[in-house]
C-alpha cells in the first residue's frame, strides 16, 4: 500500500457552514469515533466560498494551527471534500496529516470490511483516490532514477514510478473484482430462475437495516449502534407464510457525500439493489434528521440505477419515540407506502410481513383500526418461528393458516 497509514489518533476537527448549509457537525464526531479516532478539539465558522489555497481563511488556519499545537493532536480532519492541493497545503502548514470527508470514510471502511469481496472492494477505492493526490506528504518523489524494470528508465521521476505501480495495482484489483462480479451474477441468475422474490434493505447507515434483517430472517449478522457497522452484504431466505418466501438482502448504509470511489468499487454489490423486486428503505424515525437522510438515500440509489425499483419506507425505532405504534400508511394509489416499526422489540414486524405477503403472493392486506394491530396480525398470534398468516379477509376479520397440529398447538 503505498499510501501513508494513519499515524495517530487525536484529531482537530473542522466544520464550516455555507450559506444554505443546514447540516451539524454531529455526524462528523461520530464518523471520527467510529475510525476509532480520539476528537480533542472541534474549529467551526461560516464561510461563503472555501479558500482556493488552504479552504479556510487565514483568521481560521491560524486558529487551527494553535488547536494543533495546543492540543498536540496528529491528524486535522476536515467535514468537507478537499482538492488535493488543498490537502498539501494545510499539511504543510500545519505539519500534520490532514483528512477530509472522504478519506475518514475510506479509513472506516477499511477497517469493517471483512470479506474477500469487501476487502477488494475497499483498497481498489483507496487506491483510486490516493492516485488523484500521490504526491502529498512524499519528499522523496522528487528524484530521478536510471534503470529498468520498478527503478525506471533514464530519466523517470520517482512519482512516475508510483503512478506506474498504482496503475498496475489497480488494473489488478479491477479483474480480481470482476471475477466476483461474475459469480455474483450467476447467482442472482439462479434466484431468477428460481423465480424467488428479492427484497433488498436499503438506507442511512445506522437506522436499523441489519437489526432487521436479524429479526425477519432469525439470522446472527453482526448489528451495532455505530456507523458502517455492516459492509459486506449477506443474503437470507425470509419466510412471509406457508406459501411465501423471499430473499432479503442486507447491504451496506449510505451516508451524506458518499465518495464517488466507493460508489464505483461497491457498484456489484450495490447492483443487487438494483435487480431486486421490492426495496425496503428503512429510516431512523427517532433522528431529527431523517428527512434529509431519506433525501440522501433517494439520490445516491438514482446514481446507481435503482431508483425505479419499488419502495416501501420503513419508520423504524419507534420504540426510541413516545406515544408511537407501529402502523402503515398507504399512498394516493391505496398502495401501502409507510411501515412504522422497531426492529428491536418486534413491535409492527407483522404488519411488514403481511405487507411482503400482499406484494408478492396477493393475499389481502389486514387493516388496522387503531394505532394497535389487529389480532390477526398481532405477533402473539403468530408463531415464533415463521409468522405464517396464510390469507386474511378484511370483512370478517378472519385469519386461515395453513400448519401442523404442533405448530397450531403453539398458538394456544
Amino acid at each position: 500500500m503505498l499510501e501513508r497509514p494513519v499515524t495517530g489518533k487525536s484529531a482537530v476537527l473542522v466544520h464550516l457552514f455555507s450559506q444554505d448549509d443546514r447540516s451539524d457537525f454531529s455526524e462528523l464526531k461520530e464518523l471520527v469515533q467510529s475510525a476509532g479516532i480520539s476528537a480533542v478539539a472541534l474549529i467551526t465558522g461560516r464561510r461563503r466560498l472555501p479558500n482556493a489555497r488552504f479552504f479556510l481563511g487565514a483568521g481560521k488556519l491560524e486558529e487551527l494551527r494553535q488547536a494543533v499545537v495546543r492540543e498536540n493532536a496528529d491528524i486535522a480532519i476536515f467535514d468537507h471534500g478537499l482538492t488535493p492541493s488543498q490537502e498539501r497545503n494545510l499539511e504543510h502548514a500545519l505539519d500534520r496529516q490532514v483528512f477530509d470527508r472522504t478519506r475518514l470514510i475510506l479509513e472506516i471502511f477499511a477497517q469493517r470490511a471483512r470479506s474477500y469481496e469487501g476487502k477488494l472492494q475497499v483498497e481498489l477505492a483507496r487506491l483510486k483516490h490516493l492516485s488523484t493526490r500521490l504526491v502529498r506528504g512524499w519528499t522523496h518523489l522528487e528524484r530521478q532514477q536510471g534503470g529498468i524494470g520498478l527503478r525506471g528508465g533514464p530519466g523517470e521521476t520517482q512519482l512516475e514510478i508510483d503512478k506506474r505501480l498504482l496503475d498496475q495495482k489497480i488494473r489488478h484489483l479491477q479483474k480480481s473484482l470482476d471475477k466476483v462480479a461474475k459469480q455474483r451474477n450467476q447467482g442472482r441468475n439462479a434466484r431468477k430462475r428460481a423465480r424467488a422474490p428479492v427484497v433488498s434493505l436499503v438506507g442511512y447507515t445506522n437506522a436499523g437495516k441489519s437489526t432487521l434483517f436479524n429479526a425477519l430472517t432469525r439470522a446472527d449478522v453482526y448489528a451495532a449502534d455505530q456507523l458502517f457497522a455492516t459492509l459486506d452484504p449477506t443474503l437470507r431466505q425470509c419466510f412471509v407464510s406457508s406459501q411465501l418466501s423471499v430473499v432479503l438482502v442486507d447491504t451496506v448504509g449510505f451516508i451524506g457525500n458518499l465518495p464517488h470511489e466507493l460508489i464505483a468499487a461497491f457498484r456489484s454489490t450495490l447492483q443487487e439493489s438494483c435487480e431486486a423486486d421490492l426495496l425496503l428503505h428503512v429510516i431512523d424515525a427517532g433522528d431529527d434528521r431523517h428527512p434529509d437522510m431519506k433525501d440522501q438515500v433517494d439520490r445516491i440509489l438514482a446514481e446507481i440505477g435503482a431508483g425505479h425499483v419499488r419502495q416501501i419506507q420503513i419508520y423504524n425505532k419507534i420504540d426510541k419515540l413516545e406515544e408511537v405504534h407501529s402502523k402503515i400508511e398507504r399512498n394516493g394509489q391505496g398502495e401501502i407506502d409507510k411501515i412504522w416499526l422497531s426492529a428491536k422489540t418486534g413491535e409492527g414486524l407483522a404488519f411488514l410481513r403481511c405487507a411482503l405477503g400482499a406484494r408478492f403472493s396477493g393475499q389481502t392486506f389486514c387493516e388496522p383500526t387503531s394505532d394497535t394491530p389487529c389480532g390477526a396480525c398481532s405477533p402473539a398470534r403468530i408463531p415464533p418461528a415463521h409468522d405464517l398468516p396464510a390469507r386474511v379477509a378484511e370483512d370478517d376479520r378472519t385469519l386461515t393458516i395453513e400448519t401442523s397440529e404442533s405448530r397450531l398447538n403453539s398458538l394456544a
